[in-house]
């Protein structure tokens, strides 16, 4: 057996996950878990990357001897470095507010429905093409003579090589997914040097040796190779589904969900842009036609108003209350900030003419019901305008250990869904680490050996979805 470190950054917390792989096992233990804790300054939201590297040299020494390392983190954000290779300034948080009506101002220049049909990303204000346009005018860009996306970053100051991995660059909405290069007429309509960014790696290539530096800081003995993982986290996961065929959908659950098709092509329709799905790419060039939902971020942002409250006592509270008394639409932009999290679901129930939730409970069966809805509808819709039919949902990552929503989403979907692995982006990062070490085969002996070594559970649909119909329609614009 061999062991890999794969690090994996989240936007509440980051681990370094050891799997250890071998012809016909496959183990994932953690070595160390760290904070990530965004900083309000009087600039902005910003996150504070010099702890989390801190994370990943602790992580690393707590790891001990590994055969490679390999890094995925959350998508879009990015740092900017001078001529020297130093950070410019702390990374801003995709929720920082700078991006409020860029996105109308890059419109006017590339019209929507131009942009989805070049790039094939949904609209989302913290897209990085939105991110840039809003710091057109900054000190910081002006001086930049590199741009790279937060698993990058912290790669270059492992190894001091630069790179862009295309995964999570597919996420910047600029990149085209018929090509997996560069789109450059949207770049150059809209003034963004692509000659910010390093060279396109691909998930398995070499991203060079850990420094001496960082040799010495983490005990390790060298060489020691990082790898090109699928550095958005969501690209690690979906190469993590344990799926016996093609005929599948998974979510991808934590902060968000991520509900969608893994197929060989994009889908640049103008009906798929009217829906709001994304063409977002993955292991071996496939592309990953998903929606993004705003997940269990609702239910987090509660959970943190309250105090942090057991979850377990609150779920089978919940699972009591009675079903699709009340529903809002979790994929609405009103429910993106921080703060007041269930005064801001009460108020949008109440809008709608729907039971308002008053106790924990209430809410927290709002919150997982429509879950479950947008679950259905993203699914449904995919289908449909991918043309590919499924017979079975996977929910992957932290969501499927919380059985009520499995439970849900299964019954709203009218499909058998699997949950499992939980820690689906670390054992991606790990398994596309261990196949370029020749551990592992191509993508479908990687699923096998997932299917084989991992806990999963299968949840039947139960019931009709005619209520889960009818409780769609009662929110608004439906």
């Amino acid at each position: 057996m061999k062991s890999y470190a794969a690090v994996d950054l989240g936007a509440s917390s980051g681990r370094v996950m050891v799997g250890r792989v071998g012809p016909d096992s496959l183990q994932l233990t953690e070595a160390h878990r760290f904070p990530n804790r965004p900083v309000r300054t009087p600039e902005g939201l910003r996150w504070d990357i010099l702890s989390l590297y801190a994370g990943v040299l602790d992580g690393l020494r707590a790891a001990g001897h590994v055969d490679s390392v390999g890094i995925d983190s959350w998508a879009v954000d990015y740092g900017l470095l001078d001529a020297d290779g130093a950070l410019l300034g702390n990374p801003v948080h995709y929720r920082d507010t700078r991006t409020q009506g860029v996105a109308e101002k890059v419109w006017a220049t590339v019209p929507a429905a131009e942009l989805y049909a070049a790039t094939g990303l949904q609209y989302a204000p913290f897209n990085t093409l939105y991110q840039l346009v809003a710091a057109a005018s900054s000190a910081q860009l002006a001086h930049a003579k590199r741009l790279l996306l937060i698993p990058d970053l912290l790669t270059y100051w492992l190894t001091g090589e630069a790179g862009t991995e295309l995964t999570n660059a597919s996420t910047t909405q600029l990149i085209d997914p018929r090509t997996g290069d560069w789109s450059y007429d949207v770049a150059a309509r809209l003034g963004i040097d692509l000659e910010l960014f390093a060279p396109l790696r691909r998930p398995g290539d070499p991203a060079g040796l850990l420094r001496p530096d960082v040799l010495e800081e983490t005990g390790l003995t060298g060489p020691v190779p990082v790898t090109t993982v699928g550095s958005h986290d969501t690209a690690s996961a979906v190469a993590a589904v344990p799926a016996v065929n093609e005929r599948f959908a998974y979510i991808c659950t934590g902060t968000w969900s991520l509900v969608g098709l893994e197929l060989t092509a994009p889908v640049l329709t103008e009906a798929s842009r009217a829906a709001n799905f994304t063409n977002e790419l993955g292991l071996d060039g496939t592309v990953r036609y998903l929606r993004n939902i705003m997940g269990l971020w609702l239910l987090q942002e509660c959970l943190r108003e309250w105090g942090n409250p057991d979850l377990g006592e609150l779920l089978a509270a919940a699972a009591e209350v009675p079903a699709l008394r009340s529903v809002v639409d979790a994929g609405d932009a009103e429910f993106l900030a921080p703060g007041r999290m269930p005064s801001r679901i009460a108020d949008a129930c109440r809008a709608s003419g729907q039971p308002v939730p008053g106790s924990r409970a209430e809410i927290t069966r709002c919150i997982l019901d429509s879950l479950a809805l947008a679950h259905r509808r993203a699914v449904r819709q995919a289908q449909e305008l991918a043309d590919h039919p499924v017979d079975v949902v996977h929910i992957v990552g932290g969501g499927a250990r919380n059985a009520l929503l499995c439970r849900l989403t299964a019954d709203a979907c009218g499909l058998p869904v699997v949950a499992g692995p939980p820690e689906a982006a670390a054992l991606g990062n790990v398994l596309v680490q261990a196949r370029a070490d020749g551990q592992t085969g191509d993508r479908t002996e990687m699923r096998r050996l997932l299917a084989r070594t991992q806990q999963l559970t299968r949840y039947e649909p139960e019931g009709s979805t005619a209520a889960w119909q009818t409780a769609e329609a009662r929110l608004p614009g439906r």
